[in-house]
C-alpha cells in the first residue's frame, strides 16, 4: 500500500496537482490512499478525490507500507505516534526552505520510523539547495495538452497562468504588458487578480481570476507564454511544462527549475532583463515560423520527459 500525504488546500496549487497526478499514475498498478495533513484541506478536492483525513480517534489512519509526503509533512503532529510503522518514508521536496528538509529528516528516536529518502523535482533545485535526493520531474499528463494549428484571426496573444497570489507576478512585468498592449499585443493573464489595480482597463487586456478555465482550455488561446515571477522562484514550473506540452513557444525567465529543459532559441527562450524579454516576444510576433517551429520542438522536449519509459521509472521508485 501506497500512502500519499498532502495539505490539498487549494485546487491549483502546484504540490496538490502532483500529488493528484502520482495518484492517477500509481493507482493504474498499486493499491494507493490519499490522506490530507491539513484541517483547512479544500472541500472541492474532497468531493472530487477520495481523499481521507488523518484520525486516530475514529481509526482513519494509514495502516503502513510506503508513505510519501509531497509538499507535506508530519513533524510536531500526534497521529504518528498513533499508526503503523511505515516500510519505506519517502519526502518530495518541492520548495527551497532548508528548514522543512530537516522537519522531515530528522526523525524523533521515539518515533521509529526509517530514514526519509528525499525526492527533488529539478536538477536546479538539488544545486541551489546543495542536497542529494533522486530528481523526479514533477508528473503530468501531457496527452490532455495537444498543440493547436495558428489562429487565423485575431490579435497576436501573449499570456500566462498561475494561481493568484501576487507573490507570482514580477513588479517589472506590469510596465511590460502596457508596452504590449500599446504595440498592439493581446494580453491574457489567469491568475491575474493581483493585477487589477496595477493594471488600466484595454480592450486587449484579460485578467481571469486562477481555475475559470482548465490548463488545457486557456493554453491554446494563446500565441506565445510568457512567465516570470516575484519573490517566489518555481523549482519546477509545471505550468510552463504544459505550455510547452501546447506547442507553444515559451519565453520565460531564466530563474527557475523550468530554465534546465529551455535551449534558448531552439525549444523556448530564456530572459534576464525586461528588455531581453520585449525583444524576444517582439520577434516571436514578427515571425510566425519562428512561433511554430520553436512550439514543435518545445512539444518534443515534454513527450522526452514525460515519456512511458521515463514516467516508469519513476513510478518503480515508489513502488520498490
Amino acid at each position: 500500500m501506497i500512502h500519499l500525504f498532502n495539505g490539498f488546500q487549494n485546487p491549483f496549487g502546484g504540490s496538490e496537482r502532483e500529488t493528484l497526478e502520482l495518484y492517477r499514475l500509481l493507482s493504474a498498478g498499486s493499491q494507493v490512499r490519499l490522506w490530507a495533513t491539513s484541517s483547512r484541506l479544500s472541500e472541492d478536492l474532497m468531493r472530487e478525490f477520495p481523499i481521507r483525513r488523518v484520525s486516530p480517534a475514529t481509526r482513519n489512519v494509514p495502516d503502513g507500507g510506503t508513505y510519501v509526503f509531497l509538499g507535506a509533512h508530519w513533524h510536531n503532529k500526534m497521529w504518528p505516534y498513533l499508526v503503523p510503522r511505515p516500510h519505506r518514508l519517502i519526502y518530495v521536496f518541492n520548495t527551497f526552505h532548508p528548514k522543512i528538509i530537516a522537519l522531515t529528516t530528522r526523525r524523533p528516536r521515539l518515533l521509529g520510523w526509517p530514514a526519509a529518502e528525499l525526492v527533488l523535482i529539478s536538477d536546479f533545485q538539488r544545486r541551489m539547495l546543495e542536497v542529494e535526493g533522486v530528481v523526479h520531474a514533477s508528473p503530468i499528463e501531457i496527452e490532455r495538452f495537444s498543440p493547436l494549428p495558428a489562429k487565423p484571426n485575431g490579435p497576436f496573444t501573449v499570456g500566462r497562468l498561475s494561481r493568484d497570489t501576487a507573490d507570482k507576478h514580477h513588479a517589472d512585468d506590469v510596465a511590460l504588458y502596457e508596452a504590449l498592449l500599446g504595440d498592439g499585443i493581446a494580453v491574457r493573464i489567469q491568475g491575474g487578480m493581483p493585477l487589477k489595480d496595477r493594471l488600466a482597463p484595454h480592450p486587449q487586456l484579460e485578467l481571469l481570476p486562477q481555475g475559470e478555465f482548465v490548463a488545457e482550455q486557456f493554453l491554446p488561446t494563446l500565441d506565445v507564454f510568457y512567465y516570470r515571477t516575484g519573490s517566489h522562484v518555481e523549482t519546477f514550473g509545471r505550468v510552463v511544462f504544459e505550455a510547452m506540452a501546447c506547442g507553444l513557444p515559451v519565453v520565460c525567465h531564466a530563474n527557475g527549475g523550468y530554465a534546465d529543459h529551455i535551449r534558448h532559441g531552439e525549444n523556448g527562450f530564456l530572459f534576464e532583463t525586461t528588455q531581453q524579454a520585449a525583444r524576444i516576444l517582439a520577434d516571436l510576433k514578427a515571425d510566425p515560423g519562428l512561433r511554430a517551429t520553436v512550439g514543435r520542438k518545445a512539444r518534443q522536449t515534454v513527450e522526452q520527459l514525460f515519456s512511458p519509459q521515463a514516467l516508469q521509472q519513476r513510478l518503480d521508485f515508489y513502488r520498490r
